[in-house]
């Protein structure tokens, strides 16, 4: 999601639409940039948004400007030029501002879906990603409905088991829950050996499994520059070989944008839906289970 407002209410729409009894939406929550809106002396607003400037010169503009923002998952604010000016100059740290704005939108998100899904009997799973700071399990805490299932086994009705994960191997950004291969190979079989029946479990983990269909991404170097047209794995051999020792029923996981897709190691069946978040497109997966069984697994988009 990174903090897309379209994509989010997709999601919800589609839990709807397809009847879903279990919603899972296990990381990335939260976005990536906060946008200052600029009061200037004349009464218009300015802002810098996707390195074009902007200007609103009513009051209805200026709602179409945020309202922009947002939809690419980006948080806007409204700042004086003084203020501006010490976000500038270094003199205000953004970091509060940051975590003021992302947790009141994750709460009105934990609104939309009480409001929409709870009296109809969906049981939502809201598990953070690698890049979600740990703040934000405690605003999910807040909520009498939504469950965050991180470092848990839940079960998701009488027959299945899911673990839960919200971790990736290190990446080039030093997110907040990257961990070692080693470490995350470790909490995974620490949290497997709980497992009553690995023949139904879900391992919903938010990084794929190197080497596969699901964990293509392009290449970085030095700098963090992207090369266009190179792909490479990207994905967890710890993962990979998790699933290999423990062959769960069905693996749920994302992280990696380009890489949409449905693959089957072994028994299991691993997915990935894959991200477009910023154009507003909502990708998804749908999952009947069925007496112990994978009765169908389909990509969705919308």
């Amino acid at each position: 999601m990174h903090g897309a407002e379209v994509t989010y209410r997709k999601f919800i729409g589609a839990v709807k639409m397809y009847e879903a009894t279990i919603a899972i939406l296990a990381g990335d929550i939260t976005g990536k940039v906060i946008v200052p809106i600029v009061k200037e002396p004349d009464g218009t607003y300015t802002a810098t948004h996707m390195a074009q400037k902007n200007i609103a010169r009513t009051e209805e503009e200026l709602d179409a400007l945020k309202s922009r923002i947002r939809f690419a998952g980006y948080y806007p604010f409204d700042v004086t030029p003084d203020e501006m000016e010490k976000y500038q100059t270094g003199k205000t740290d953004p970091k509060e501002k940051w975590k003021e704005l992302t947790c009141a939108v994750l709460r009105d998100w934990l609104g939309l879906a009480e409001k929409h899904l709870m009296d109809k009997g969906v049981k939502f799973y809201l598990m953070p990603g690698n890049d979600d700071e740990y703040y934000i399990d405690e605003v999910i805490k807040t909520s009498s409905y939504v469950i965050n299932p991180s470092d848990q086994i839940v079960n998701i009705d009488d027959a299945y088991e899911m673990i839960n994960l919200p971790y990736a191997n290190i990446t080039p950004w030093k997110c907040p829950r990257d961990v070692t291969e080693e470490q995350l190979y470790d909490k995974i079989k620490i949290i497997s050996s709980k497992v009553n029946n690995m023949n139904n479990c879900i391992f919903n983990i938010h990084v794929p499994p190197y080497g596969t269909s699901l964990d293509q991404a392009p290449l970085i170097k030095d700098g963090l520059q992207l090369q266009a047209g190179e792909m490479v794995s990207v994905g967890s051999t710890a993962v990979l070989k998790a699933i290999k020792e423990f062959h769960p029923l069905l693996g749920l996981h994302g992280h990696i944008h380009e890489s949409r897709a449905i693959e089957r190691i072994g028994r299991t069946v691993c997915v990935n839906p894959g991200s477009e978040y910023g154009e507003g497109i909502i990708h998804g997966a749908l999952v009947d289970l069925e007496n112990g069984k994978i009765k169908n697994a389909v990509l969705t988009t919308g």
